[in-house]
């Protein structure tokens, strides 16, 4: 009850109403171009972060969190072309519905789908994260020593191909965190002598550069391409028959979005791309599946959006982020002096009553500003990248600047940016190097207390009841390529090698 009182005062507030506003149309403007998105958004606000009140300014990367997930189908409907990663499963039957003339019913779906999913997800999020963080009272440095590594884990299940360079950029990511003074000796390591490097590399530059500065060098290789734009003056909406084939859809999605946001790593992709497989799996009507299905739309915009609150469960229990867009949230949780885990509740109860209300209020302006406004805010999408990516630019180094006024932290900025540059090329994720940074203090931290606690012997980690399984689990998790090639039947390899591959 207290809760809600809370989440209600949060939402009385003028300011806080205008703040989720204006919140939600940026972020929904920022998601409908290509290659933006929340990351790159959440790490350009966090000067301004910085400075507002730490519930206002956490509420406000909630808002456009949740607000450039929805907005990445806008684009991914209309010019097929994903705003965001999340919405590239909404591009398999939702640009075909469209060039059929019906982009007002596929806008109208994705929105509602959205606005469902994302409530879902976070009803999930306020009942699921206070009972997490109960548990997490019995927590030691053992058990968040082992969470931090079973965090890191995941990166190696979702990876794929790219399992082994998701697990080098983690492992990049923790000795960037090493960088500076040790707060256990006072020993400076690896500073090279620069000054500035001795209280560590700011999250802040780092984050700005390698996603920001990073996907604008990537862009302006594209800048001779051309978009195919679509005549937008079929603006039907959807019927009420359309709500009644796709609710169970919906619920469906949700589900599904919510379960894999929890799982550190995993976020709102992957709840997309398995939402619609389940979904063509158990439809009646598959053969309508990558030809305008409106199943199709409804499944992935469900499951992502709801995967908004079940990535924010372990970040504000735990402390371990859900995915890049988390991270950097937890990062300005940090920054802001608010440290994610279970006193959090108790010390800031009206964080979590705020964050709530916020991405609650973002959701249900969707429904507003998503079918009234969304074919014109989706024209953003058509500024040329010669235009677009330089004023992101410009943005990223005023940001990375106005922290500590120093030039230096620009030239680091600009680093990062190559770097991401480099690393997107050599099919690298920049997501692993920020959650190997977020987590590492917490890893070197909880290690060396681990020493101390258990008198030097770190086999004692594996007598804690709660640590010994996440760390099976870790190690079941990053050895799972491997086991999953022994596991290959022999007669695969046969036909493999009569192809030439080298695998």
């Amino acid at each position: 009850m207290d809760l809600i009182i809370l989440i209600l005062e949060f939402l009385s507030d003028p300011t806080n109403l205008a703040m989720i506003l204006a919140g939600t149309v940026i972020g929904i403007i920022v998601g409908a171009l290509p290659g933006l998105g929340s990351v790159i958004l959440i790490s350009l606000l966090l000067p301004f972060v910085v400075r507002m009140d730490p519930v206002q300014g956490i509420a406000l990367c909630g808002v456009v969190y949740a607000a450039t997930i929805y907005g990445g189908s806008i684009s991914a409907i209309l010019i097929n072309t994903p705003g965001t990663a999340a919405a590239a499963a909404t591009t398999f039957d939702g640009y075909p519905l469209a060039l059929k003339g019906e982009a007002g019913r596929a806008l109208g779906i994705a929105t509602f789908s959205s606005a469902i999913g994302g409530i879902i997800g976070l009803l999930a999020m306020i009942t699921a994260t206070p009972l997490l963080g109960m548990i997490a009272y019995e927590f030691g440095p053992a058990e968040y020593f082992a969470l931090a590594i079973f965090g890191i884990s995941m990166l190696a299940i979702m990876g794929g191909q790219s399992t082994y360079k998701n697990l080098i950029g983690a492992v990049f990511g923790i000795w960037l965190g090493t960088v500076g003074t040790d707060l256990a000796t006072g020993i400076e390591r690896f500073t090279f002598g620069e000054p500035n490097l001795s209280e560590g590399i700011e999250p802040v530059q780092m984050m700005i550069g390698i996603f920001a500065g990073g996907e604008m060098l990537r862009q302006a290789n594209k800048a001779s391409q051309r978009r195919v734009v679509l005549d937008r003056q079929n603006a039907r909406l959807p019927s009420l028959d359309d709500f009644k084939r796709i609710w169970k859809t919906i619920l469906r999605g949700s589900g599904i979005g919510t379960l894999i946001g929890i799982l550190p790593a995993e976020g709102g992709t992957v709840a997309a791309m398995m939402a619609y497989n389940i979904e063509k799996n158990v439809s009646a009507n598959k053969q309508e599946f990558g030809q305008g299905a409106i199943e199709g739309i409804a499944a992935p915009e469900s499951a992502n959006n709801a995967a908004t609150g079940g990535t924010m469960v372990p970040t504000l229990a735990l402390g371990i982020p859900g995915g890049g867009s988390t991270a950097v949230i937890l990062a300005a949780m940090l920054i802001v002096g608010l440290r994610p885990g279970p006193t959090l509740f108790h010390d800031q109860p009206d964080l979590l009553a705020g964050l709530f209300g916020a991405m609650l209020g973002a959701n249900l302006c969707f429904l507003l500003v998503g079918v009234v406004g969304a074919k014109y805010l989706s024209r953003i999408s058509l500024i040329p990248s010669t235009i677009l990516w330089p004023c992101v630019f410009v943005l990223a180094a005023l940001g990375a600047y106005s922290l500590k006024q120093s030039l230096f932290d620009v030239g680091l900025m600009v680093f990062f940016s190559i770097l991401g540059f480099m690393m997107k090329r050599h099919g690298y994720s920049p997501a692993p190097v920020v959650m190997g940074l977020i987590l590492g203090e917490l890893i070197e931290m909880s290690l060396l207390q681990s020493y101390l606690i258990f008198d030097g012997n770190l086999f004692g980690i594996l007598q804690r009841p709660i640590a010994a399984p996440f760390l099976a689990i870790a190690l079941v998790g990053i050895l799972w390529p491997v086991i999953s090639r022994l596991r290959r039947p022999s007669s695969d390899s046969k036909p493999l090698a009569l192809a030439g591959d080298d695998d």
